[in-house]
């Protein structure tokens, strides 16, 4: 994949986009095929959304991460959801937490300090837009049932995919947004929004 580094961001966002999708369609929830799994435009508009915030050094590394799971057979999305379990369904991940692989006790506390900056994030933009937080997830793990993911879950999870030097990238970015006053949730939101072709979080209406 080293020609990806002539792609430009648009080309390898769209990229990602659609290796998550390929990945997500081969995942198999206990209740069966969920219809997000069917939703091209709405998984493309989150995703993007997410990744049009990141810089091209977390591109790339995230590709390689990517990349490198299918090479050894292993589903990065399906990890994902997986380790969103032990809070939304504690139960059923008790049979399988030990396929998973292993999060050193450093990663966990550089995940979690991540987690709890974004989670004060998006605290922070649900209360300055609360016409947009209907149309978000519950935002604490607190929350979560089996049939509500939270905010914090889901990034839990998903960072916890993360290679060493992807999640290093990723928890520098963040702490860059803190220095700048710069809130990564509205940021993301602010691409979502604008995708469904509304100008600003005024427009909406919750």
């Amino acid at each position: 994949m080293d020609h990806i580094k002539d792609w430009t961001k648009e080309e390898i966002v769209e990229y990602i986009a659609k290796l998550e999708f390929e990945a997500f369609d081969k995942v198999k929830g206990i209740g069966g095929r969920a219809s997000c799994q069917d939703d091209w435009e709405t998984f493309r508009i989150m995703r993007t959304s997410q990744y049009n915030t990141w810089t091209m050094e977390m591109l790339i590394s995230y590709v390689n991460d990517f990349q490198e799971a299918l090479k050894n057979g292993w589903n990065l999305i399906m990890e994902k959801y997986a380790r969103m379990m032990e809070t939304t369904d504690p139960k059923q991940y008790e049979d399988f937490k030990d396929k998973l692989p292993p999060i050193s006790e450093k990663k966990k506390n550089i995940i979690e300090e991540v987690v709890k900056i974004q989670v004060a994030w998006m605290e922070d933009f649900t209360n300055k837009y609360p016409n947009v937080s209907p149309y978000t997830r519950y935002i604490h793990t607190s929350e979560d049932t089996i049939y509500h993911t939270s905010y914090e879950t889901y990034l839990r999870g998903e960072i916890s995919t993360y290679s060493h030097r992807t999640l290093y990238l990723y928890a520098t970015f963040i702490v860059q947004l803190m220095k700048e006053n710069k809130n990564l949730a509205e940021m993301t939101m602010e691409h979502t929004i604008k995708m469904y072709g509304y100008h600003s979080f005024d427009d909406i209406r919750g």
